[in-house]
């Protein structure tokens, strides 16, 4: 059972130039509510997979990356961990790093919200890039994955910030394995994405 001390974590890029302003690490969490057709990480959508890890030692991967700029969590849905997030982005905004949050809920649903996490989860808060994933109605712009979505800018921290291309990062492992993450450009290939 997920709780405000602890993560169900999906996966964590300890740094990315592409899942957001600047050098960032990006955090993944396990679990989904929306069932979004093409969605970009249906491993990531399941309540309970994932690894549970506690906040504290998922702050310390961050804190070990001292040059990224800041962070971004996906998922999953971030807001479905939201107390045990908010907790994360307390530390890392002690520690001036830059949030941004990836989410398939309205903005102002969340800004609705009278739980306790979600609304602590939106005070720390940079960006939020909102709204649930429509494949009908696909979006030029590089951060938007569909023209229902919105760039919610919740401080100052980003507002200047224009990104001007979709990019794609990909990672080769030790074991072979390929790992896609970003933005494609429209009409490539998102089964194996990871956002």
């Amino acid at each position: 059972m997920m709780n405000a001390r602890s993560l169900q974590v999906a996966a964590f890029l300890p740094r990315s130039r592409v899942n957001g302003p600047g050098l960032r690490s990006v955090l993944w969490v396990q679990g989904c509510p929306f069932r979004c057709a093409g969605c970009f990480n249906p491993a990531f959508l399941r309540f309970g997979g994932g690894r549970l890890v506690a906040v504290e030692e998922v702050a310390s991967w961050m804190f070990a990356e001292a040059d990224t700029e800041g962070v971004s969590f996906s998922g999953g849905e971030p807001f479905a961990q939201a107390a045990a997030l908010a907790q994360l982005g307390e530390r890392l905004r002690a520690r001036s790093k830059g949030i941004l949050i990836f989410t398939g809920y309205e903005a102002s649903t969340l800004r609705a919200s009278r739980n306790l996490g979600v609304r602590r989860l939106l005070a720390v808060g940079d960006l939020l890039v909102a709204g649930p994933y429509d494949r009908e109605r696909p979006h030029a712009h590089p951060m938007l994955t569909s023209a229902n979505q919105e760039l919610v800018f919740l401080t100052d921290r980003y507002r200047g910030w224009d990104p001007v291309q979709r990019r794609s990062e990909y990672r080769i492992g030790t074991d072979g394995r390929v790992t896609v993450t970003g933005f494609p450009e429209l009409g490539g290939a998102r089964s194996q994405l990871i956002r």
